[in-house]
């Protein structure tokens, strides 16, 4: 199941080559509209940390020698699956508007519809059960348990206030 598995990771790293290529197009965008960018500063951390998840998922099952587990496997899978479905569905309802950065176009109300009806910031819900799941699916656990308490951290403390701040300002709620 390690082939397997690898090439899950494998996917994983190129849906996020993919994201950045999407993010550059409509950070493009976003600045030809007089985007505004926020948050810098907790970026490198946030790209340092999702490329450690997917060389740890790898490192933890290779070193560790951690099993296949099916009965944890085969649902942390379907997991993923559903965490990158959630991730392309709020790419594609915020359009142009969607970046890995935070960038923030002045005067465009808020996105209400697909995904964002119902939580405010989607992208991480799939970016946490992600982080957890992707490990899981061949019983990484240590890796599950530090991404997810640091990626806490980064989006709790550091991320998720940027966002709001920026959206707050742009819609001139500030």
């Amino acid at each position: 199941m390690i082939p397997l598995y690898l090439t899950v990771v494998g996917l994983t790293a190129v849906e996020r080559l993919a994201e950045l290529v999407v993010s550059a197009r409509n950070a493009r965008w976003s600045f030809e509209r007089g985007g505004v960018e926020s948050g810098r500063g907790h970026f490198p951390a946030m790209v340092l940390l999702h490329t450690a998840l997917l060389v740890a998922c790898v490192v933890e099952v290779l070193v560790a020698d951690r099993p296949f587990l099916p009965w944890l496997g085969w649902p942390a899978l379907a997991l993923v699956v559903a965490s990158q479905a959630l991730r392309w569905w709020c790419i594609g309802t915020l359009g142009p508007r969607w970046n890995t950065r935070v960038v923030v176009v002045p005067g465009l109300p808020l996105v209400d519809r697909g995904p964002y009806r119902w939580f405010r910031h989607p992208n991480y819900v799939a970016v946490v059960v992600e982080g957890i799941a992707l490990p899981l699916v061949h019983t990484a656990w240590v890796t599950a348990l530090v991404f997810t308490v640091l990626n806490a951290v980064l989006l709790l403390r550091f991320r998720i206030p940027a966002e709001e701040r920026a959206l707050q300002t742009a819609s001139g709620r500030a």
